[in-house]
């Protein structure tokens, strides 16, 4: 789901008359039984405008930046650009795409820490105005090659900083003086940002310390001079419509008591799996199985017990779209084919590995599955932020084949919200799903 052919054009498959994602999963399995098995990607672009739509009645005040990181699809970026989102690029590359879809400079910021070079001055050369600063040593590289550049200043946050161990960004004890040596510098500090990750115990009170902090970077800006007017306050949202309703709860009173709508300050927030992780699902293919048996000493004296594991390989692992195993996520059990399912059949304890043989490429460590058999096939949902993004060296790598589909009620509700096909979509071709 990366990377950006000359003429991008997808074809959509419009479901119509009941037809589910179910169903084109189904479809595409019976293709490739017939050649080869490989792995495959189903995306449903309707999802995106649900979860538009869902953004919209919950959170209004806040406007959503896309994180183009999380996904880069470039059919994922063309369907929310013509939903009006901004977009929150971390290298020229992504500046790149999201300008090549119509996207105006005014409407992409350029984050990243520790920003090469060539990327500011891409950056300048595009009229990309707002860049993220974090440290002294980004805005003295940003006032050599982009002086006309307006500043978000990223502010640390005790719960970011405890999910990375790593704390990138400025402290409100060294603000004033960031803010004093942009001045002296002559560049533009517009506003703030920071991140509460979705990892977080107490949002309530970590959304009370990072916007009260960041209204006293406000108040230090507005001092020196500088036109304070955008507030980002990052990611974090998984994709729940509970858990975005909890954060609503807690970021709109302390809005409207830091940043109240008189204030006109820009809220913006980086929803980026909350958009993405639904709309795609991953079919894989049962390549290897091992049957093992594991041995345990009862409570009972003198009686041991045992149990059967199956250990199944399949055609992808860590190495390619669960490669976010390797950053300490966890992947959810998949589902299994349908075909395969009986409805006598018991479930035993199973493990699912990629095809590497590498012990570091165990993608789901325990679940239960029915006795599979090589050749089956097994469905992962919520695959939408996946893939080798975070793992450049690794992008040569042969893609998985995505398939868009959308279904005729959700297609109806994206032209009612101003989506067509002729001029905001005009890379898609539609076509009629047939079973």
């Amino acid at each position: 789901m990366k990377g950006l052919a000359d003429k991008p054009s997808y074809i959509i498959e419009l479901l119509e008359g009941g037809v589910t994602l179910e169903d084109v999963i189904d479809g595409h399995i019976c293709e490739r039984a017939l050649v080869e098995k490989s792995a495959f990607v189903v995306g449903d672009l309707g999802a995106l405008m649900r979860q538009h739509v869902c953004w919209q009645s919950a959170v209004p005040q806040l406007q959503p930046y896309y994180p183009v990181r999380c996904n880069s699809s470039p059919a994922v970026i063309e369907v929310l650009a013509s939903l009006g989102l901004g977009f929150v690029c971390a290298n020229k590359t992504e500046v790149s795409l999201v300008l090549e879809h119509g996207v105006p400079p005014e409407s992409i910021i350029l984050s990243g820490v520790c920003k090469q070079l060539a990327h500011i001055k891409h950056a300048a050369k595009n009229n990309i105005q707002h860049l993220v600063c974090e440290n002294e040593a980004e805005l003295s590289k940003i006032s050599r090659l982009h002086p006309s550049a307006k500043l978000l200043l990223q502010l640390t946050t005790e719960a970011h900083a405890a999910e990375t161990s790593m704390a990138f960004g400025f402290s409100l004890k060294s603000c004033r003086h960031l803010l004093e040596a942009a001045k002296d510098l002559g560049v533009q500090v517009v506003g703030v940002t920071f991140h509460i990750p979705s990892s977080c115990p107490d949002l309530q009170q970590a959304y009370t310390h990072a916007l009260s902090d960041a209204r006293c970077v406000f108040d230090m800006g507005v001092d020196l001079g500088f036109n304070m007017n955008i507030l980002d306050i990052g990611g974090g949202f998984t994709g729940s419509e509970f858990q975005l309703k909890l954060v609503e709860c807690a970021v709109r009173p302390l809005l409207d008591a830091y940043f109240p709508p008189l204030s006109g300050v820009q809220v913006l927030a980086q929803p980026g799996s909350f958009y993405v992780a639904s709309a795609f699902s991953l079919a894989v293919n049962v390549i290897g199985k091992k049957v093992v048996t594991r041995y345990w000493d009862s409570l009972a004296q003198g009686v041991n017990n045992e149990d059967t594991e199956f250990l199944y390989y399949m055609n992808e692992g860590v190495y390619g779209p669960f490669s976010r195993k390797l950053l300490g996520k966890s992947i959810a059990a998949p589902s299994v084919h349908k075909h395969v399912l009986c409805a006598e059949a018991g479930v035993y304890p199973s493990s699912l590995w990629g095809p590497s043989l590498d012990q570091l490429d165990q993608v789901v460590e325990r679940c239960l599955l029915p006795q599979l058999s090589v050749g089956d096939w097994l469905c992962f949902s919520n695959m939408g932020v996946c893939g080798l993004e975070e793992f450049s060296g690794l992008s040569s790598f042969p893609q998985l084949p995505v398939y868009y589909t959308v279904s005729t009620g959700d297609w109806y509700e994206m032209q009612e919200a101003g989506v067509t096909l002729d001029s905001d979509m005009k890379n898609f071709s539609m076509v009629q799903y047939s079973v």
